[in-house]
């Protein structure tokens, strides 16, 4: 497999530390409000990743983690008349219903910040101790000038990032570019006992520390949104390489922004949308088909237009399967002539499957390829009666590689309604066979009121959504 290393700008061959093995680590949300729609992409975008190498046979350790104290956690807070905890317990709950609507399998493991401050405080000590940081009025300070591949990630020299930084009101740091491991705690706000007094993390040190803690010290993929760059994903490496001596991660995979409507998603343009929020109009696996529409470098322009398209591509997946369960219930058990051809041809499309994934997790191909397999399976085994063994195959395969991509998880779901339709073709037959027109035809209305077409074949009716 292939990837985009944004620490060396270029398409490399993605190799483990340890064969067989993958240590992941993907930034989590802030959790003081719902999830919106650009911290979808990096949760289905890495979700993918980790279903296909596990696919592939590998075993993968994926850490997610919660950033559960900062700033704006404790704002909210305020604001709300509760403790950061309630604040933070209460979005992370949120979290998870969205996350499991988009069918996120939960990580490995999901630290918190909170659950990690000795691990923090201890390579907070260490860098003190080798001269990259420095205590100031009770604030921690990463020397940013004392890391001379400081800005090897964004692909800038320290110079330029100079350019636009400076010492906000009530920093005691030394240059613009040094920033905050331990923030020294303001009256009334949550704080941890330090050697440096009462104090917080910083936001990028509580990464390196959680890293460092479940994964180790060197890592295989480091993952997240591009907006993460800098200085985030910068500073993680400064710290981490300072204080441990060897590379924090081999790879780093960082996903394209999202538009709305061609415009950049902000909440003072009036063109910011929660998960919550966009789920509720259309559901949440056409979010999820959207996100992994287009390789996860490129952009994604989110709007209506869009998200309708997705869930159209849905049911199309759907009446594929569906129509499968179908001709499994009139296939025969002899062979076919046509099932070693037909098989041939399923193995053909799983193969362009991995081609595609295999190149930078092209999700954007893959899914045309699923589509050439839904084409495949509605003329050589939807159509006609096919054998039994044939039938089952197709079901697995076609299972098999929307299960990498996270899709149609809603089958069970959907087999609960298609349950009461199924009862109803049965009325309309019986009706049929009583000669009973007028009612087989209400029955035909009712369901086509419903967005449900059926279709009269030899083999019995089959049905779909419009």
């Amino acid at each position: 497999m292939k990837i985009f290393n944004t620490l060396t700008r270029q398409k490399e061959e993605l190799i483990p530390i340890k064969e067989g093995e993958y240590k992941i680590y993907a930034c989590g949300p802030t959790v003081y409000n719902f999830i919106h729609i650009g911290n979808a992409r990096p949760l289905c975008v890495f979700d993918v990743l980790r279903r296909y190498l596990e696919y592939r046979g590998n075993k993968v350790n994926f850490v997610q983690n919660f950033t559960d104290i900062d700033d704006k956690i404790i704002r909210r807070a305020n604001e709300e008349g509760l403790t950061y905890k309630e604040i933070s317990e209460k979005y992370i709950e949120e979290f998870w219903k969205d996350a499991n609507g988009m069918n996120i399998r939960k990580a490995t493991t999901h630290p918190k910040a909170t659950e990690n401050i000795d691990e923090i405080i201890d390579i907070c000590s260490a860098l003190i101790e080798k001269g990259f940081a420095y205590e100031a009025a009770g604030d921690v300070y990463f020397s940013t000038k004392k890391f001379k591949e400081y800005g090897k990630l964004s692909h800038q020299p320290l110079e330029d990032l100079e350019a636009g930084a400076r010492i906000n009101i009530g920093e005691v740091k030394r240059e613009p570019m040094d920033f905050a491991l331990w923030k020294s705690a303001k009256p009334g706000e949550p704080y941890w006992e330090s050697p440096w007094g009462h104090g917080r993390p910083g936001w990028h040190i509580e990464c390196s520390a959680m890293v460092r803690r479940y994964l180790g010290k060197t890592i295989d993929i480091h993952c997240g949104g591009q907006d993460l760059i800098f200085p985030h994903h910068e500073n993680e490496i400064a710290q981490s390489e300072c204080c441990n001596g060897v590379p924090f991660a081999n790879y780093w995979m960082h996903n394209g922004f999202i538009t709305v409507d061609k415009v950049k998603m902000s909440k003072s343009l009036g063109n910011f949308f929660t998960v919550r929020d966009v789920a509720q109009e259309f559901g949440y696996e056409p979010i999820r088909f959207l996100m992994i529409s287009c390789q996860y470098r490129s952009p994604i322009n989110y709007s209506i237009d869009a998200i309708m398209q997705c869930k159209a591509s849905l049911e199309r997946m759907y009446t594929c399967r569906n129509n499968l369960d179908f001709a499994l219930k009139n296939a025969k058990e002899e062979a076919g002539e046509k099932d070693a051809e037909i098989i041939d041809l399923i193995n053909k499309r799983k193969a362009q499957f991995i081609e595609a994934m295999e190149d930078d997790l092209n999700t954007a191909d893959a899914i045309g390829v699923i589509f050439e397999l839904v084409r495949d399976l509605n003329t050589n085994v939807n159509e006609g009666i096919q054998s039994k063994a044939l039938v089952e195959y197709a079901i697995s395969s076609f299972d098999e590689l929307t299960d990498v991509l996270g899709l149609l998880y809603n089958r069970e779901k959907k087999g609960s309604l298609d349950g009461d339709i199924e009862a109803l073709i049965e009325q309309r037959n019986a009706a049929r066979k009583a000669k009973n027109w007028a009612e087989a035809d209400r029955i035909r209305d009712e369901l086509k009121a419903q967005g449900i077409i059926l279709e009269d074949t030899a083999q019995g009716v089959k049905w779909h959504r419009a």
